[in-house]
């Protein structure tokens, strides 16, 4: 990275030549992903049905490659493992040092090569073969006419179809081809969640910590002021000063309050925003019925609606408080935006 002193050294032309260099490389990656989308074919479906056998029979998809293709396959088996696809990276090397004691019958292997002829690979592949383990290759595809070894092994393949790298031609480490191999991994398992039917609970459950678990938990897990505990309501036809009183009687209160009709059903909320607001105009409205007042018809979640519906509807309306409530819209409690900040799901401005 260059230094504030090798920066303003740059001529201007020589900082849009390096631009346009950015530019250029990351066209060459997106054409990449572009070439492959045009191109799936039945082989795909093929490795879905392969993957999802796997998966159904309580198999491992087992994923390996050397070198950059080695990390590549360690992420593709996170990302499988992630969509209930039980799956783990080895080391085509250490396989033939005890890790193919990992493999059995009703196992998959997905193996990553670009060449197709990388010789440890080719080495593992083989013996899985002959082991009738059924095996998905990712390679770059038939290259000048010939196909490659890993190709002719595997059950089926599915090619990356990069020629070239970015960076105009000046460079040889793997970069557009590790990002389309990467790009056909994640189809593969997000195809395979899909088809397994793998819902947002699922994925909750295997993610139960980090800024992901939280995003996927329910409303009702998070709520601090609930009806029947610590929110207040009133009836819209209280006037606000009544309302003030029901809500002084409630320690550590919420910065609003819930309004209904004669039916239990929410009309409405009234702030404490809207408090400041009434007194700054005219005071002798603290006298006047709520359904004047208040914010009629707010938005809603209900309590098994996820955290992350929630994160969205501060982001949109910029509400500090959200009404919980159920099936009839009665109110059960009340989000507030603090508790989401305090949860680091939303940044508090």
């Amino acid at each position: 990275m260059l230094s504030a002193s090798q920066q303003s050294s740059q001529a201007p032309d020589e900082r849009g030549d390096e631009l346009a260099f950015v530019a250029r490389a990351l066209t060459h990656e997106s054409q990449a992903i572009a070439k492959l989308a045009s191109s799936v074919d039945q082989r795909y479906t093929q490795a879905i049905d392969l993957i999802v056998t796997c998966a159904d029979a309580g198999g491992t998809v087992i994923v390996s490659g050397l070198g950059k293709s080695g990390h590549i396959g360690a992420k593709i088996s996170a990302t499988m493992a992630s969509l209930g696809i039980t799956s783990h990276s080895v080391h085509p090397t250490e396989a033939a040092h005890g890790d193919l004691g990992r493999f059995r019958k009703n196992d998959l292997a997905i193996c990553l090569s670009h060449s197709g002829e990388t010789a440890e690979l080719i080495g593992l592949a083989s013996i899985l073969r002959q082991d009738k383990l059924p095996i998905i290759a990712i390679t770059r595809g038939t290259h000048n006419g010939k196909i490659s070894s890993l190709q002719r092994i595997a059950t089926v393949t599915l090619e990356a179809l990069v020629i070239d790298e970015a960076g105009d031609g000046h460079f040889l480490a793997p970069t557009t081809s590790t990002t389309a191999t990467l790009a056909i991994g994640d189809a593969l398992a997000l195809a395979v969640a899909r088809r397994r039917s793998f819902t947002n609970e699922d994925f909750h459950a295997r993610h139960p910590g980090g800024t992901l678990g939280s995003l996927l938990k329910p409303i009702c897990e998070l709520i601090r002021f609930r009806a029947d505990k610590n929110l207040p309501i009133t009836n819209e036809n209280h006037t606000v000063a009544h309302a003030l009183e029901v809500a002084s009687k409630i320690k550590r209160r919420p910065g609003a309050l819930l309004i209904t009709n004669d039916q239990g059903i929410l009309t409405g909320i009234f702030t404490d925003s809207d408090l400041r607001r009434l007194v700054l105009r005219d005071a002798n409205e603290l006298q006047s019925p709520l359904t004047k007042v208040m914010s009629k018809d707010p938005k809603t979640l209900t309590g098994d609606a996820l955290a992350r519906e929630a994160v969205a509807m501060f982001r949109e309306y910029r509400a500090d408080e959200i009404p919980i409530v159920d099936t009839d819209n009665k109110p059960i409690g009340l989000l507030d935006v603090q508790d989401l900040i305090a949860m680091k799901l939303v940044e508090d401005d």
